[in-house]
């Protein structure tokens, strides 16, 4: 009456050891999803692609940043997201302090932080050589602001879509 029957035994083993399996599986999913670059990319383009000048902010919560010509890229501890830019090409502001090799123009900053660029800049051709000079440096891992900020810069004849 009191004996163990052998295929029970082996039935509660199996199911302690698919109960761990399971508890680690569980455990290994990230608590929330990475960053949201497609909303950064949606901002991105939604101002870039105007015909007007114009200016928007979006918050992000990632602890860093990569804007390249063609895509946004989003990372923290939970993962890395990136998203395709549909807008011509953007000019990234680098703010000063963000990494060791690469600041933009002190006067890019200016212009996206909203001062005209008339008043940063000499002439249209001046600004227009700062703008391809930061699109010309190579594209790498920065940390990310809380915000970012894209800006629609018209001077002359010169459209900079600034964003940082």
């Amino acid at each position: 009456m009191f004996e163990t029957n052998l295929d029970a035994t082996y039935a509660w083993l199996g199911l302690a050891v698919v109960s761990v399996a399971t508890a680690g599986v569980a455990a290994s999913f990230p608590a929330s999803p990475p960053p949201d670059a497609d909303g950064v990319a949606y901002t991105v383009d939604s101002v870039a692609d105007g015909e007007y000048p114009a200016t928007a902010e979006h918050g992000i919560s990632a602890d860093r940043i990569r804007l390249t010509d063609g895509s946004v890229s989003l990372g923290d501890e939970r993962g890395t997201a990136r998203a395709a830019l549909d807008a011509p090409r953007i000019t990234p502001v680098i703010r000063s302090g963000a990494t060791a090799n690469v600041t933009t123009d002190a006067r890019l900053r200016r212009v996206l932080d909203g001062v005209p660029p008339d008043a940063a800049f000499d002439d249209p051709a001046s600004f227009a050589a700062a703008a391809e000079r930061a699109r010309a440096t190579d594209p790498e891992w920065i940390s990310a602001p809380d915000r970012i900020t894209v800006r629609r810069v018209h001077y002359g004849e010169v459209r900079v879509t600034l964003v940082g």
